[in-house]
């Protein structure tokens, strides 16, 4: 318990210099390749002081010529870190449109070019997605989490079907991507922070040309993609 909160006590105002250094980044670099460099030292720098270790696997199955929407398992705050930390590639978050309202969090992240999906019903939704897909076609790599949130026990939740529509829009291959560890270091169910090893593993690419916008198969392969490479899940101790 105490380690989180003396964690806390630091991580909070780094993330909060970091989001304003960020957003300075971004009036001398458009492309947002300076953005991410430093969100990459901020990670970095959280994971060290909190005494974890990422390890990374399969870096070389992401390719370097296309963009691509890694799907991974979200099993703590820690997997953004591990992510930023781990992918070989620039890539930016989709995120709900109601972050990029947050003061100061919600503007650094559009000037990063970090795109946001409406998750209402209708038209607003549908337009949402096609820009969305629009942006991704146009070279921007994203990151989702298939399972909307974080598991509580480390095993993998059903996944949502809105990931595998923007997928089947955009036609870019989907790189499914496994985080093990993450849950143990950092347990969403209680407020703790123990030291340990996350490990990011990439799997090979997965075509999504061609496939059919509501294609259970699609989300099929890709959890049989993650599930392959996770561990067998197991608390430590209250």
């Amino acid at each position: 318990m105490l380690r989180a909160y003396l964690f806390l006590l630091f991580f909070i105002p780094l993330t909060l210099l970091t989001a304003v250094v960020t957003i300075i980044s971004t009036l001398f670099d458009p492309t947002g390749a300076w953005y991410h460099r430093l969100c990459r030292l901020w990670s970095v720098t959280g994971v060290r002081f909190a005494g974890v270790r990422v390890e990374a696997e399969g870096q070389e199955h992401v390719p370097s010529d296309t963009p691509v929407i890694f799907m991974s398992n979200h099993q703590a705050g820690f997997d953004i870190l591990a992510l930023y930390i781990a992918s070989p590639q620039q890539f930016a978050w989709i995120a709900k449109d109601e972050l990029f309202r947050i003061p100061l969090f919600g503007h650094s992240m559009a000037r990063a070019g970090y795109i946001p999906l409406d998750r209402s019903h209708g038209r607003r939704a549908l337009k949402s997605m096609e820009a969305a897909a629009g942006r991704i076609r146009g070279g921007t790599s994203v990151v989702i989490f298939p399972e909307g949130t974080r598991t509580t026990d480390g095993n993998l939740l059903p996944f949502k079907s809105g990931g595998f529509l923007l997928a089947s829009r955009a036609g870019v291959p989907i790189v499914p991507v496994t985080i093990n560890g993450s849950h143990r270091v950092n347990p969403c169910t209680r407020l703790a922070l123990y030291p340990g090893t996350i490990r990011v593993v990439f799997g090979p690419p997965i075509a999504t040309a061609g496939m059919k916008k509501k294609d259970a198969e699609l989300m099929e392969t890709v959890r049989n993609a993650i599930a392959s490479n996770l561990e067998v899940p197991h608390d430590r101790a209250a």
